[in-house]
């Protein structure tokens, strides 16, 4: 069925008229707004009907006002721009109350004695029949017709319906599908939400886990520094001791000898002596203080291979070897590791420290 739009004159009033009737039309019912009108935190407006709607279709196991349960509240998000709009436990009815749209809507119903849409309804006519508006609606064809169509014209088989039946009908149809597309949309957003907080979590554990394993290698190198300070200590002892010794017979060799080359360099000057009573008066004292000198004993030297430090050699080779097979614990959390593997000197961290000698003796292979 084809119509027209007829162009009648429009005063200007008229038109301003119609501008402010399209900014009081309510985005979820597609008709004027109807009080209460509430206004969202995004500036936006919504008949509170309309709101509780989206609301209740966003949280369905949300209690109803009147509810002797105490509910935590909600959220939905607003139909015009997505905005997320958080609820406390009054739902809906704790929104703000748009006092000046109510009061707009008020005064434009004051000035206009024609019910929504009027003025484009009455400029809808049909082609066929130029004087006749469209008034009545098709079933058969799915288009709106005008009575003459009905009586005379292609649609006088058809069954039909009053325009504004089938007006409220398909509106209300339309509406019940905006409130479960917005629905439908809430909860894929809701989807989005949970993933991105997945993704967020994976991140925060990824890195709580990172701060655990540089915290265990870490320690791990303590135990090793602190290993390598008792060895490094217990051979600095040993040299210690193996030189103390040396230099102390190096010390008794040295008072020997000099002690032993003063008695040559005395009996020298006593064979140079030319008056044999005078070199006879010495002579035997000599003899004696030669002989005793020559018998003196002197502490044994080192035994052969008393310098070797090979004994401190240590063997790293298994450990290494251990190391390099470190790896994740399938299914064990932080929590059970930080328990079965207490590492730096924590209690039950039996093994490395016991099996640790006390001495050089146990230090490793040669």
């Amino acid at each position: 069925m084809n119509f027209t739009v007829g162009f009648k004159p429009l005063l200007g009033d008229a038109h301003s008229m119609d501008n402010l009737e399209k900014q009081l039309i309510c985005p979820i019912c597609l008709e004027m707004f109807s009080k209460p009108v509430v206004i969202l935190p995004c500036q936006h407006n919504l008949c509170r009907k309309c709101a509780n709607d989206v609301f209740q279709a966003s949280n369905p196991l949300w209690q109803s006002r009147g509810s002797t349960t105490v509910s935590s509240g909600g959220r939905f998000r607003c139909p015009s721009c997505r905005h997320e709009v958080v609820l406390d436990r009054h739902g809906v009815y704790g929104l703000q109350r748009n006092l000046l749209v109510e009061n707009i809507i008020d005064i434009y119903k004051q000035e206009s004695s024609r019910p929504l849409h009027s003025k484009a309804e009455q400029h809808l006519m049909c082609e066929e029949h130029e004087e006749e508006k469209i008034n009545i609606y098709c079933l058969s064809c799915e288009v709106p017709t005008c009575s003459l169509c009905k009586v005379f014209g292609a649609h006088k088989d058809c069954e039909v319906a009053p325009l504004p039946t089938i007006y409220k009908r398909q509106k209300s149809e339309l509406s019940d599908g905006i409130a479960m597309l917005v629905a439908g949309n809430d909860r894929v957003q809701a989807v989005i939400t949970q993933m991105e907080e997945v993704c967020q979590t994976i991140e925060d554990n990824s890195r709580r886990q990172k701060q655990l394993l540089t915290q265990r290698f870490e320690s791990l190198c303590a135990v090793l520094e602190e290993r390598k300070a008792e060895l490094l200590q217990a051979l600095a002892r040993e040299q210690e001791q193996k030189l103390q010794r040396v230099r102390g017979l190096i010390r008794q060799y040295g008072d020997h000898l000099e002690a032993s080359s003063k008695l040559v360099e005395s009996a020298i000057q006593s064979m140079e002596e030319p008056q044999m009573a005078l070199y006879l008066q010495q002579a035997k004292e000599l003899i004696n203080k030669v002989g005793t000198m020559s018998k003196v004993e002197l502490a044994g030297r080192p035994e052969p291979g008393y310098e070797s430090m090979d004994q401190f050699s240590v063997s790293v080779e298994h450990v290494a070897e251990m190391l390099r097979t470190i790896d994740f614990q399938a299914g064990a959390s932080g929590e059970e590791e930080d328990e079965e593997v207490p590492l730096d000197g924590e209690e039950g961290s039996a093994g490395p420290e016991e099996e640790r000698p006390d001495g050089p003796e146990g230090t490793g292979g040669h």
